[in-house]
């Protein structure tokens, strides 16, 4: 998207924080990308990460008028064949942190995949484009600030720290968010 284009690219969110991590990732390097906010209620069908994510665009740039990108994330369990997957917000919601561990209580592993799915749409009428990042990670007994979701509790392999642990600009260079951001901005600077 060239700085020229009539309308800003409108990311359809009312989390504060994806807002902020969107910002800081996309502004970094020789080419950001300027986005605006708008915080709509958009029903969620329930299907895999993609499904989801491509209907929620589509919804957006009806209400939008304009070029939109939505995000879901997935947090999948491979004890329990990825789930909660696209539904870990309301596993969060009711469950808490701990809640999140106790789900792997006797299961032979903790491994987990966080999943980010950004959907891009020129606008109304127009088929959404999907962009996917993924890390592999072990749920782990919360640790750091718990203010962002389920970060307490998600280690990156390899890091020794969960996603709450990190300083920001540590974690949008390894998170699953970061990835599907850096296939996002490469799409859109090729328009």
């Amino acid at each position: 998207m060239s700085s020229s284009s009539s309308k800003a690219l409108v990311f359809v969110t009312g989390n504060a924080n994806k807002l902020r991590e969107v910002k800081e990732i996309l502004s970094e390097g020789g080419h950001p990308i300027e986005v605006d906010s708008q915080s709509l209620e958009i029903p969620e069908i329930q299907g895999t990460t993609q499904e989801v994510a491509i209907d929620k665009c589509r919804r957006a740039a009806e209400l939008v008028g304009g070029p939109c990108i939505t995000e879901d994330t997935a947090l999948c369990y491979k004890a329990l064949g990825g789930l909660p997957g696209p539904y870990i917000k309301q596993f969060m919601t009711e469950l808490g942190h701990e809640g999140l561990n106790n789900l792997l209580v006797g299961f032979p592993t903790k491994a987990a995949e966080a999943v980010c799915t950004f959907a891009y749409s020129a606008g109304p009428g127009t088929e959404p484009i999907v962009f996917e990042g993924r890390t592999d990670g072990t749920i782990v007994p919360a640790r750091g600030p718990k203010v962002f979701g389920w970060d307490a509790v998600f280690e990156p392999i390899g890091t020794g720290m969960t996603y709450a642990e990190m300083p920001s600009d540590e974690k949008n260079k390894i998170s699953h968010r970061a990835k599907a951001l850096a296939k996002l901005r490469a799409h859109l600077q090729s328009l």
